[in-house]
This record gives C-alpha cells, structure tokens and sequence, in this order.
C-alpha cells in the first residue's frame, strides 16, 4: 500500500462525506472573549477550552507577554541544554516549586513533553512502569519512549495496583507507576491516598498527572494530590501550563533533588526549543494571580455545578465530580458526531472526544467551564443542550470511522510498548 494512502484515507474521514462539520476541522475567526468565539461568523458560546480562568485575556498575563517579548523577543532559538534557558524559565520554575512546597521544579515545552521526558528519563531496560490501563494518550505515548517494561493495572483501581507491584520481582526500587489524578475524559478522580500507600508498601516511585487540577482543586489550587492530603507522599508532580495557566508548556515538581538531572537525560527536553519568552511569562504572571485571587476558583466551581445541573437536568448523562468540566456520555460514533453539530448549530462549542476504551459507545462530549463564564452564559448553554436533545433528529454520519483509537489494555497484560488498536471500518 502507498506510505500517503493512510493520510488520503485519514483526510477524506476528518472532513465527512457530507461536507458539513466535523470535530478538529472547526476553524475559529476570532475571540470575542474568554467565554465567546466567532465561528463561521456567529457569535458561538465557548465551552471546548481549558481557559479555566480566563487568564488568556487578563491584563496582567498580557502585558507579562508583551513585556517578555519587547527584552527577549519572539523566541529562545535554542533548547534548554544550549542557549535556551532565561532568567525568566529559572524565576517560574522557582515560583511554581514555592506554590507547591517542594525543593525544585523544572520546565517543558509542552505538558506532553513533560510527561515523555519524565517517564522517558527516569526509566530503562532494567526498571518497570505501571501504568493506569486507561490512561492517556500522553502516558501511552511516555511508554513508547523507554525500554522499561510496562504493566497495566484496572482503571482506578488501587487494589489492582497492588496485585500488579506485588507480582513483580523484589529487589532495587525500579518500579514506576504513572497516574492521572483527574481523568480527562470522564471527570472522574483517582484514590491517590490509596495508590500512595500501594507504592510504599512495593517501594515504588509515583508520578501524578494534574494537568486539568492544576489550579482548579484542593484548598490552593495545586490540584487532587492536595485535595486528597497526599501532595508531599507523592514523588513526581507532572502538570501543563495550557490549562489553568493559559500558556503553552509543562512542568514537573518534585521534593528529589534529582530531578534536576533530568536536564541531561530526557530527550524529549534535550532536542526541543524551550518555552518563549511571552508563554514563560505569562505563566508566572497566571501562577501569581492564581495564589492572590482564590475567589477565581470559587466561582469556577460555581459554574461548573450550575452546567453539571443544568445539563443533567435536560436528560443527559454526565460525570457527578467536581471537576471544572463537564462529561457528557453520547454513547456511539454516529451519535456522539450528531450531537455535537446539533450542539455546534444551536452555537454551542464543546470537545468531542473518541473513547480510549475497546468499546465503540463511549464518545464523550466535553463541556469546559471558566470562572470567566457569566450565569446568563452557561443559562444559554443549557438552553441549546435541551433543544439539541429535544430536537430527537440525528444526523446521519457515514464516514469510516476515525483510524487508529486508544485502546484498553488487558489488565495485567505487560506492553513494550503500548499497542493502539486499529478500528474497524464500520458503515
């Protein structure tokens, strides 16, 4: 088969054979606001994008970019190992360690770098990672990156964990095991007091992801770990900047000193341009508003209870977390597209996100609140979830389905590295 043939196939999917629109093929005009974007030149409620806070359009965060660029320019033209560390990547690093409490912390480009150099470094042919079966793209990803051997264990499951940790062979503490503290998906959180334990009763290392915690759980915002009173038992912190920090990069806080050796070893960090001079600082400025104004958090909360309920109440299944979005469970393929462009039409932006399970009937329509929202706004949002509900006509969708998807492990089962399987084409 022709090497373009898979791009010909995959293009032809993403943009639907009827023409009309399709998710990850929207293109939006302009920004009209933390809350409101123009697609297609309508007003349309956004509620598809992390900008937990709505820092992206604060005035400090902009003038921290702005000043940023005007001394540094557009770029650091290097990787952290060359010429690209500023003061000002030294300055976040420091600020964000001091948030948490802990010794050091050290800057990525991305959060899905940091989660590969993390995992990526720190393990080799002779270590083991164990790892969530439900995990993330950016986790299966982290074990393609190493050579250690990998074992899943039962989604959320700490007793599962146990059996996995305890069936490994004893001796040097060279066992990883890499977890999401707030499922990105279905909203749901891990028990990290449980899973901490697991870990030293098997003398394992722990690395949480809180990239969608960060800022928006525990008492000062520094996510599940805290809200769960395990913050300091827990060895590797990962988390993006993209989120909460309305920025672009990752960061990993830890109480190790050796984390810092990572600036060697990680190649992910190693070969990649470090973070801008405008995202670095805006970040910190974001990180320092964050600490000042507790009162965003609240209201986020606020807003995510009142969409939760709304949308719940228009006869729609959805998570029951605290989480600063909501999950809406659309069932299929078909079902869950049909939905979202009912939704897209009513002028209501939201994620579509394809299951990571081997089940076909677990699409989820992802709904991010901000504290940015108003009331009236989200009032609007729930308006156009019930008439797309009401409306009772599906869309008819007869695209082949969307390639290769995240697929569940067998529990138990060892990859070296993760396999996605290939789905079926179905009419």
């Amino acid at each position: 088969m022709d090497l373009l043939h898979k791009l010909r196939t995959a293009e032809e999917t993403a943009r639907g054979s009827d023409g009309r629109a399709f998710p990850g093929d929207v293109h939006i005009d302009a920004i009209l606001g933390p809350g409101e974007v123009s697609i297609a030149g309508r007003r349309t409620l956004m509620f598809g994008s992390t900008n937990y806070f709505g820092l992206t359009w604060d005035h400090e965060t902009v003038a921290a970019a702005q000043d940023a660029i005007a001394q540094y320019g557009t770029s650091t033209t290097g990787s952290r190992t060359a010429n690209g560390t500023l003061r000002l990547h030294a300055d976040l690093e420091r600020d964000i360690a001091d948030w948490f409490g802990m010794r050091d912390a050290l800057l990525f480009s991305t959060g899905y770098q940091a989660t590969l150099s993390v995992v990526g470094g720190l393990c080799g042919i002779t270590d083991v990672v164990v790892v969530d079966a439900e995990s993330s793209d950016a986790i299966r990803d982290a074990t393609c990156h190493t050579s250690a051997r990998v074992v899943t264990f039962r989604h959320h499951s700490a007793r599962s964990l146990a059996d996995r940790l305890a069936a490994l062979p004893r001796g040097p503490r060279n066992k990883l095991v890499v977890v999401e503290a707030l499922d990105p998906v279905r909203g749901d959180a891990a028990p990290l007091k449980d899973i901490v334990d697991a870990c030293r009763r098997h003398g394992a290392y722990l690395v949480v992801d809180e990239a969608d915690s960060l800022g928006t759980l525990g008492a000062t915002g520094l996510g599940c770990a805290e809200a769960q009173g395990v913050l300091h038992e827990v060895d590797f912190v990962v988390s993006s900047l993209a989120n909460a920090l309305a920025s672009v990069g990752g960061v990993c806080v830890s109480d190790h000193d050796e984390l810092r050796a990572l600036h060697f070893l990680a190649r992910p960090y190693v070969f990649t341009a470090s973070g801008s001079p405008a995202t670095v600082a805006s970040a910190r400025a974001a990180v320092r508003i964050l600490r000042e104004r507790p009162q965003l958090r609240e209201r986020l909360r606020a807003n995510s209870r009142q969409l939760r309920e709304g949308v719940r109440a228009a006869g729609y299944r959805v998570n029951s977390t605290d989480a600063p979005f909501v999950s809406i469970f659309a069932g299929d393929e078909r079902r869950g597209v049909a939905l979202w462009r009912r939704l897209l039409a009513g002028g209501v932006y939201v994620d579509v996100i394809r299951p990571h399970t081997r089940s076909p009937d677990d699409w989820v329509l992802r709904a991010s609140c901000s504290s940015a929202h108003s009331s009236e706004q989200i009032a609007r949002a729930v308006d156009v979830f019930t008439r797309a509900r009401d409306s009772g006509r599906e869309v008819r969708w007869a695209s082949p389905s969307m390639g290769i998807l995240g697929a569940r492990a067998p529990i138990g089962v060892e990859l070296t590295p993760f396999v996605a399987d290939v789905a079926e084409e179905r009419e």
